[in-house]
Order: C-alpha cells, then sequence, then structure tokens
C-alpha cells in the first residue's frame, strides 16, 4: 500500500497537472521558474557543502554530504527534458545521493535547448566525465547518472566514452530514464491516466526542442536504440505509474540482451523521478538507500 504522504503528493501532483491542462500553455521561462520553485523550499542540512565549479569546461557544483569519502565520486546529470533543470533544481536530491553513496556528487550543469540543441548536452557530458579523470578522478571509484533526460544523457556519454575507447566508470545510475524521444513506448498510453504528474501530450512536444530536425531515433538522442554492448553495470529506477515506464523496462531489456548488467527496480504507485520528493515521500527515501547499497557494491 502506498504510504500516506505518498498520496498527499500524489494529489497535489494531480492537481498541477489538471490546472496546467485547463489554462494557457506556459512559457519556456515559466515551465523552467516551476521546476526551480518546486526545490526551493528545501533547505540543505548544515552538513552539506556546495561549492561552484566547472569542470571540463562545464558549469557545475560539489555537493559533498559529511558522510562522502573523497575517494568516491557521483558524476549526475540533472532531469528536464533537455530544456529545463539546473543545480538549483536538484541540489537537494544530489545531496541525499551524497549521503546515501557516501561519495561526492558534482552536478553538472550541460547546456540547454533550444538556446543548445543536441548533440550540445552530450558533448558538455562527456567534457566534464573526461574532466573528471583529468583531475585525477579514478573510474573504478566513479559513479554516473541522472533524472529522466539525465538519465538519457547518461546512457549517450557511456556510448560515446565505450566507442573512444576512454576508461568507464564503474556503474550507473538511472532514475525514470527518458530513452526514446521517439515516444513510442505503449506505456504513453496504458499509464496516461494513472500517472499524477506526466502529460503524454507534452512528453511526445518536448523532443522538437532539444532535437530541431534530427532523427528522434538517433542512438545519442534516444538510447533506447544505440549498441549498448559493453556498458558498465546499470541500477533503473523507475516508477509503475508513469507514462515513461516503457522507457526503463525496453532499455534493461536491451541492455540485457547486450550483455550488460542490469538491475530494475520499478516501485509500485510511484510516478516519474519519485526520489525528488524524498523531504516528504518515505519511499523515496527508501529508493535512495537502495542507490546507497548499489553504490556500496559497485565500488570497492
Amino acid at each position: 500500500m502506498p504510504s500516506p504522504e505518498s498520496l498527499a503528493v500524489r494529489a497535489r501532483l494531480a492537481q498541477m497537472k489538471a490546472a496546467a491542462r485547463a489554462g494557457p500553455s506556459p512559457s519556456l521561462a515559466e515551465q523552467r521558474r516551476a521546476l526551480e520553485a518546486m526545490a526551493a523550499n528545501l533547505p540543505l542540512p548544515a552538513d552539506v557543502r556546495v561549492t561552484r565549479t566547472a569542470v571540463g569546461g562545464v558549469p557545475a557544483e560539489w555537493v559533498v554530504a559529511a558522510a562522502a569519502r573523497p575517494d568516491r565520486t557521483f558524476l549526475y546529470f540533472h532531469g528536464g527534458a533537455y530544456y529545463m533543470g539546473s543545480a538549483a533544481s536538484h541540489r537537494d536530491l544530489a545531496a541525499r545521493l551524497s549521503r546515501a553513496a557516501g561519495a561526492r556528487v558534482l552536478l553538472a550543469e550541460y547546456r540547454l535547448a533550444p538556446e543548445h540543441r543536441f548533440p550540445a548536452a552530450v558533448h558538455d557530458a562527456v567534457a566534464a566525465y573526461r574532466g573528471l579523470l583529468a583531475q585525477g578522478t579514478d573510474p573504478s571509484r566513479l559513479l554516473v547518472g541522472g533524472d529522466s533526460a539525465g538519465g538519457g544523457l547518461t546512457v549517450a556519454m557511456l556510448v560515446v566514452l565505450r566507442d573512444a575507447g576512454d576508461p568507464l566508470p564503474q556503474a550507473a545510475v538511472l532514475l525514470s530514464p527518458w530513452t526514446d524521444l521517439a515516444c513510442t513506448g505503449p506505456s504513453l498510453k496504458t499509464r496516461a491516466a494513472a500517472d499524477p504528474w506526466l502529460d503524454p501530450e507534452g512528453i511526445r512536444r518536448a523532443p522538437a526542442l532539444y532535437l530541431g530536425a534530427t532523427d528522434p531515433r538517433h542512438p545519442l538522442a534516444s538510447p533506447l536504440y544505440a549498441d549498448l554492448r559493453g556498458l558498465p553495470p546499470l541500477l533503473v529506477h523507475v516508477g509503475r505509474d508513469e507514462c515513461l515506464l516503457d522507457d526503463s523496462t525496453r532499455l534493461a531489456e536491451r541492455a540485457r540482451a547486450a550483455g550488460v548488467d542490469v538491475t530494475l527496480a520499478v516501485w509500485d504507485d510511484m510516478w516519474h523521478v519519485f526520489h525528488s520528493f524524498a523531504a516528504e515521500v518515505p519511499e523515496a527515501r527508501r529508493a535512495i538507500e537502495e542507490i546507497g547499497a548499489f553504490a556500496a557494491r559497485m565500488l570497492p
């Protein structure tokens, strides 16, 4: 049974979704502000340090909990459909991941569409990763990951690094990854009524902002269509009630078929990137604890 806290958040998200459908379409700036506002009232614990930086020429923030080990690093890419999101919108989640994984988290701020279309985000992700290695980060002590668009971006980055012969990280964590910008997943229809947050029509409109005229099945835009052989172990979390459920389940199936070690967790009664609501939702806190346990297994 879902917790009372998760039911309350679900009701709030559903109200927001209904209001957005009833009113005029918000502008790009309004959508960006709304995502930032969702995290604005989440104060960080006093023992979490936040430091602005740039790695590989990519603006970023170090988010480091007191329990984090200096020799463990987690490179994280925020979600937001490639056209919104920032370190500010994901700082609370990064702090929780830092504490759970015992790692310092680098929140990379890749360039956003439509000002910077595909493949700018992929270039920035690769540059940030290579920048970390150039600073001396040991790839065997390195996790990478992201949520939603950031999850898809993580897989695209791994494909580029593999093909270029770069040392790969120890493992990757993907939270509700957006892996099919062609929007072919059946769950866009089958989970539409259950999803309290995402609007299938909005999902179908979003890729054009990032892709322009690029084929939505390009493997670095939609890594569901990429050759996934040789990638490091993957942990994939997804909510059973989200429209993008099949973006995760199909990626896991194709990665396993390619010989990749995949751990897929489908969380009952949960929605898209429910981890971001850990301040209120106990299921989200348990999911973050699972990520911490995965990090403990993967990092020597």
